[in-house]
């Protein structure tokens, strides 16, 4: 029972090679395959967390193991869709563009500050993660972008801006901040409760 929260997220983690396979492979016709393992990876990601919560594993390492694997299933599915439909990611590079440059960014000033990637799970990254899903869907299901992807874009700069303000205010590594007020918080040793539905 205390192995199934690993079990998701290697789940998710071994759906990211198959995602960009069967996409570079079949092209459109890998779309419903692509939309069906994006929600199970979803659906493994939500209950990942709330499992370990719930067994008492929720440790340090797979909370770090989570985001991570997190990151390269959200990359693959992207990367599946300039497979599938490299028109839509061309036409708006340069809204995409910043995107993984704040990310990167993220990453760059968490090895400099804690010399280890940082691992938030913050409310506005899960925000973010349910945009991706809607634009995701919008494309492979529909073939087109319309105002999901601009919320998307939107959400995803001030998340990602929210976690380097995170990374910066934190006296010291931790992981599962929910928001860079909290980090506020932590920095001024002031407790505070996390709201457990977006605890996972």
């Amino acid at each position: 029972m205390k192995s199934i929260p690993w079990l998701l997220i290697i789940f998710r983690l071994l759906c990211t090679p198959i995602i960009l396979l069967i996409a570079y492979k079949f092209k459109e016709e890998s779309t419903i395959w692509v939309l069906l393992l994006m929600y199970l990876g979803f659906i493994s990601d939500i209950f990942d967390g709330i499992i370990a919560r719930r067994l008492n594993v929720s440790t340090k390492l797979l909370r770090r193991a989570d985001s991570q694997v997190d990151l390269l299933f959200w990359i693959s599915i992207g990367f599946s869709i300039w497979m599938i439909y490299p028109e839509f990611i061309n036409e708006n590079k340069w809204f995409i563009l910043p995107l993984f440059i704040l990310e990167g960014t993220i990453y760059l000033i968490s090895f400099l500050k804690f010399k280890k990637e940082i691992s938030t799970h913050s409310y506005l990254s899960k925000l973010w993660g349910i945009t991706l899903l809607l634009v995701f869907t919008s494309i492979l299901g529909f073939q087109e972008m319309g105002f999901f992807f601009y919320l998307c874009v939107i959400v995803g700069m001030i998340s990602q801006i929210d976690v380097i303000l995170i990374v910066l205010i934190l006296p010291q590594w931790n992981h599962d901040i929910p928001s860079s007020y909290h980090a506020y918080l932590i920095r001024k040793s002031k407790p505070f409760k996390k709201w457990k539905l977006f605890n996972s």
